[in-house]
């Protein structure tokens, strides 16, 4: 460690301090977090939730942070992105400031004492975001957020929006950042503001949940209006569980890709046998609704043998479908905030299950986001098993337990498990779960796993971009199109089958050479063989992308008989078939 001298001379300097490490790899130990620890709030890693001045480009990122070169390097950056081919989203905090009242970096309150600030009703200001709310239900920070907005957009020309806890805004707030937005055209303003996405994370809590101060955004209050609010139901039904889930529950809760009920951990074992299999098969309606546009509107068949619309599937008291319109739903089962896919799988797959497995599952995990309709979001470094060691919340806990190895392990970092304990502050109570789990050679992926993984979900992206069936535009579309296969209380539990009609439904031929998509979602640990009534009479073959990818050796047993409908899957596998027009 950094002894205190060194560090209160480079504090003088303005020096950055970076973690005096050296642990040999892998650490279940303590060690590597009290070195970060030791540095944390001086080091080179910032999440970026402190705004300062809304409108001024971050100046550590800058050649130069003073003057206009920030600026400039801005609009070359998001220049460079799009001649890569990559389009830019601005994660924006408007929802609180760095400070408040006559604190140092206090903006907005020596403006207007008491006015952009939210206040509880002693007159303090409220922080049920982390720090200083902004009460953006007052006219003039409304204002300020609109025009905001409209400032990056114009004049950085970045494409989209992702607002951090939008739920702390006002329905009313956002459509009006909706319509400084549309309003911006290409002959006027140089950008076409109408084709710039806005979404965020319509969570309801603190001083405005239920509609106390307004109509805030949250997920049920923003459906129809086209701004994505980020669907939790389908990211718990895929993992189980809920984010913040302790010791015992973060175990007991499997999820549709974490084993429950087909896979059984070491606590789940002991479970109800018939009340994990109900568990699993609701769990199975969830997912549905999030791969059918998380649409409240869309009926289908559910555990219980009854028709059921999205909004009738429970989740937590809350219905798991809230959308109108696809625009709504923002699906994932990972970001930056909680455990990484790799890790939350870590906590829920039996402890010996083999490396290879927990590979497959993390694939079927991701399959889930790849081929819902809406709009789909992976976490960084997911395609790769990136790893955070178990931290639940990475904002401040640097480099050591951030950073993702590009080269998938190639370098020889591996994939970021095993990196040590992560932080005391947000972890301790964890730390007697995590120690048995980051000294497991199977939780350690190597570079092969971590290649594979990488190539099945370039698959992925590749048959969503080939196939706009599953990028349908309006509610009418997927409820005419698409449909679910072993359903009810009867079903194989762990199996998903969907079926994207290209062919009757008397609406525009998506695709001339295809008449549709069957994909099957099988997370349990053994082949499965369905038959399907419906199938009859059918042709269907493997996708091209899997035919010929990376995971073709065991695909190839994969098959569907038009003569009887059979369908034949591998354990722990997705597999999409495509309907050729027979000519």
């Amino acid at each position: 460690l950094l002894d205190d001298a060194t560090i209160a001379l480079m504090k003088e300097r303005g020096t950055w301090l970076e973690p005096n490490i050296d642990f040999d790899l892998p650490d279940s130990g303590p060690g590597p977090q009290e070195a970060v620890a030791a540095v944390r709030d001086h080091d080179a890693f910032n999440w970026g939730y402190d705004p300062y001045h809304y409108d001024v480009p971050e100046g550590s990122y800058a050649t130069d942070p003073t003057g206009t070169t920030r600026i400039v390097e801005y609009r070359q950056m998001v220049m460079a992105l799009w001649d890569m081919g990559l389009r830019v989203v601005v994660d924006v905090v408007y929802n609180h400031t760095n400070a408040a009242g006559q604190a140092q970096r206090s903006v907005l309150d020596r403006i207007v004492p008491g006015y952009y600030h939210r206040l509880d009703e002693a007159g303090n200001v409220t922080t049920s975001t982390c720090c200083a709310n902004t009460a953006t239900e007052h006219l003039m920070m409304e204002r300020l957020m609109v025009d905001s907005v409209r400032l990056w957009a114009e004049h950085y020309k970045v494409d989209g929006f992702r607002f951090d806890l939008m739920g702390h805004h006002m329905a009313e707030n956002m459509a009006a950042v909706r319509a400084g937005l549309d309003a911006l055209t290409v002959e006027e303003n140089g950008v076409d503001g109408s084709g710039i996405y806005v979404y965020g994370e319509g969570w309801d809590f603190g001083e405005v949940a239920l509609n106390a101060r307004g109509v805030n955004a949250t997920q049920l209050n923003m459906a129809g209006t086209g701004i994505g609010t980020f669907n939790d139901r389908l990211r718990d039904a895929v993992r189980g569980g809920g984010p913040f889930d302790g010791p015992g529950a973060i175990v007991g809760n499997q999820g549709f890709a974490s084993g429950r009920y087909v896979l059984p951990n070491e606590t789940t074992a002991n479970y109800d046998r018939e009340a994990e299999r109900l568990g699993m098969l609701h769990a199975a309606d969830q997912v549905r609704v999030g791969l059918a546009g998380n649409l409240a509107s869309y009926a289908f068949i559910g555990a219980e043998g009854e028709v059921v619309r999205g909004d009738q599937v429970e989740y937590n008291g809350s219905p798991a479908g809230y959308g109108a319109v696809p625009q709504d739903h923002i699906v994932y089962v990972s970001k930056h905030d909680n455990q990484t896919l790799w890790d939350i799988l870590a906590y829920k797959l039996p402890q010996d299950l083999p490396t290879a497995e927990r590979v497959r599952l993390q694939n079927v995990a991701l399959s889930t986001v790849a081929f819902a309709q809406g709009v789909p979001f992976f976490h960084a470094g997911s395609d790769m098993l990136r790893s955070k060691s178990l931290d639940r919340n990475s904002y401040d806990a640097g480099d050591w337990f951030n950073a993702i190895d590009w080269t998938g392990g190639a370098a020889g970092h591996g994939n970021g498990f095993g990196r040590g304990l992560p932080l005391a502050a947000d972890n301790q109570e964890m730390w007697t779960l995590m120690r048995p789990l980051l000294a497991n050679p199977l939780l350690q992926p190597s570079a092969a796993d971590t290649a594979f993984a990488a190539a099945v979900f370039r698959e992925w992206l590749t048959i969503r971009r080939d196939e706009p069936l599953l990028r349908l535009r309006t509610a009418s579309d997927i409820e005419a199109r698409l449909s679910f296969y072993n359903t009810g209380p009867e079903q194989v539990p762990g199996v998903i089958v969907m079926h994207l009609r290209d062919d009757d439904v008397g609406r525009i031929d998506l695709d001339p050479d295809s008449e549709g998509l069957l994909i099957v979602f099988n997370s349990s640990p053994r082949r499965v063989n369905l038959a399907v009534p419906e199938l009859v009479g059918s042709t269907w073959l493997l996708h091209p992308a899997q035919a010929q990818g990376v995971d073709a050796g065991t695909l190839v047993g994969a098959y569907v008989t038009g003569a009887n409908g059979r369908v034949s899957v591998p354990a722990l596998s997705t597999v999409v078939f495509k309907a050729p027009v027979l000519r």
